[in-house]
């Protein structure tokens, strides 16, 4: 067995089969994969949906368990997968045609831990095929560590945009966290630090399905606000992350950097979504209290080559002057209900 895709399922009968047969579309035999569904208990039907699938065709097989979160049902699905490669998607997103047997070429004939390949989002329908297929070559590949392509390289926060070696990950001991959000970011930037051999391919792979009741996009009050504080415990684990790079690393320095960025990213996002809330403002002080002692905040790392631009730079003003921030949120606040 090759490659397992796990794919966690929360209510999503309208997304699922066009992914599903995204997998089924590619140039791999069917005893060469599997498709694990995990459904996280569903109560539109997903369930009835993947279990066709699967009485169709052998290759996929469905967990059905009680809702934990997308963290959990990722967990549960990678406990049962059998494959060489592990490969995690959504199922609102899809793959373009024949692409997965040339990525399996490629991480096996380099014995890579991870290889990643490009991602693009779309709003209604994604290219079907996969673009500049015939101009990509495979001998180019820039082999490094985890630790180098970080420096290196900018990288998202998700987690379908790469294959994994299942032992490399079992062997790390790396989890999706269970219970928050941001489970993603925190496991691929702890799994890039730790391979010894990764890999970009300049192949175009994967399509993210933007959808405006997404959890990244849910604008209900409880969700909202969970997510804020999520985005706040990321921050405080990418600190932990940071501390274990080695200072002897060449490129250790730029790596920290790139790292640092994207932790005061989530401080940044955290409170952009925060303008936004009903969170009294006085919990403010405190937040950026706690995100001072991590050196997340102020956001002096946060500009430059990931993130640029007139409106990143006029909110970190604001963010990292503390006696504007309660000034402009009472301000935005009424504003903001007004327009949204």
């Amino acid at each position: 067995m090759k490659l397992s895709f796990v794919i966690p399922c929360y209510n999503m009968e309208k997304y699922l089969p066009e992914c599903l047969d995204s997998l089924l579309d590619q140039n791999l035999n069917t005893d060469e994969f599997e498709v694990i569904v995990v459904n996280d208990e569903s109560k539109d039907n997903t369930l009835n949906i993947a279990n066709d699938y699967a009485n169709k065709h052998p290759c996929i097989k469905v967990l059905d368990k009680k809702n934990g979160g997308v963290g959990a049902a990722r967990n549960s699905g990678l406990d049962q997968a059998i494959g060489k490669y592990i490969f995690f998607l959504d199922p609102d997103d899809f793959l373009a045609q024949n692409v997965v047997g040339k990525l399996l070429a490629v991480i096996e004939a380099n014995d890579l831990d991870i290889l990643t390949f490009h991602s693009h989002d779309f709003k209604f329908d994604g290219p079907k095929t996969s673009r500049n297929l015939n101009d990509i070559d495979a001998n180019e590949l820039n082999i490094t560590d985890g630790i180098t392509y970080i420096a290196e390289r900018k990288f998202k926060n998700e987690i379908w945009w790469f294959l994994t070696n299942r032992e490399f990950l079992i062997e790390s001991g790396i989890r999706f966290i269970e219970g928050r959000w941001m489970e993603d970011a925190i496991l691929a930037a702890e799994l890039f630090c730790k391979a010894k051999k990764m890999a970009h391919f300049d192949l175009d792979v994967h399509r993210y399905r933007i959808l405006p009741n997404s959890a990244m996009r849910n604008k209900s009050r409880e969700h909202y606000n969970k997510v804020i504080f999520d985005n706040a415990n990321a921050a405080h684990v990418y600190n932990d992350l940071i501390k274990t790079i080695p200072t002897s690393h060449e490129e250790s320095k730029q790596c920290i950097n790139r790292l640092r960025t994207r932790q005061q990213s989530f401080v940044f996002f955290l409170m952009v979504r925060l303008m936004k809330s009903d969170i009294s403002i006085d919990k403010i002080p405190e937040m950026l209290v706690d995100f001072e002692k991590i050196n997340a905040y102020p956001l002096d790392n946060f500009i430059g080559e990931d993130y640029h631009g007139l409106e990143y730079s006029f909110m970190v003003w604001i963010f990292n002057h503390k006696s504007a921030i309660k000034p402009f949120i009472k301000v935005f606040r009424p504003l903001y209900r007004i327009i949204k």
